[in-house]
């Protein structure tokens, strides 16, 4: 079951683990992908496939137009995740990304905004003691409510001290 936890009580509070539940599920800000963010994004990624970059050829393929770079919308995504109040209060508590999985079902356009949907798709204890694996499903939604970019980001979690036998 998907909940959505009002999180704004817990000023001042570091959040473990122990404190998240299966189904939880947040929101982010959103975030318009710009012409200056595509441009930036080739010039600092060295990715100029012209279908990002090239009106002209990109107006020819399937999408009709420009599409913004796969790996630019996840670091948006990555971006957006760090703007919400989940992770305001997870944040003291992250010991590291374990892994990343994405999919593009579909393609982000230049002048689309973005934003995240977060789930709690899974938590797990590790054979460490003070440790948790929490699963997050992301999802880069679309002003038209289309998934862009989905994905499972594993996160390493402290376990709250006392907590973890």
């Amino acid at each position: 079951m998907m909940t959505r936890p009002d999180l704004s009580a817990l000023q001042g509070r570091q959040l473990y683990w122990e404190d998240l539940d299966e189904g939880a599920c947040f929101d982010s800000p959103t975030r318009t992908i710009t012409e200056a963010d595509v441009t930036n994004f080739a010039c600092l990624s060295g990715d100029f496939n012209r279908l990002h970059v090239d009106a002209a050829f990109a107006a020819g393929s399937a999408f009709g137009q420009r599409i913004a770079h796969g790996l630019l919308v996840v670091s948006v995504m990555s971006g957006l995740s760090t703007r919400m109040l989940l992770n305001t209060f997870l944040e003291p508590s992250l010991l590291g990304l374990l892994d990343m999985q994405c999919r593009f079902p579909r393609p982000t356009f230049i002048g689309d905004t973005i934003g995240l949907r977060v789930t709690l798709a899974e938590k797990r204890v590790t054979s460490k003691p003070g440790r948790g694996i929490l699963t997050f499903r992301r999802e880069a939604v679309n002003q038209r409510d289309e998934i862009v970019v989905e994905g499972v980001w594993k996160l390493l979690v402290r376990r709250r001290p006392g907590q973890d036998g």
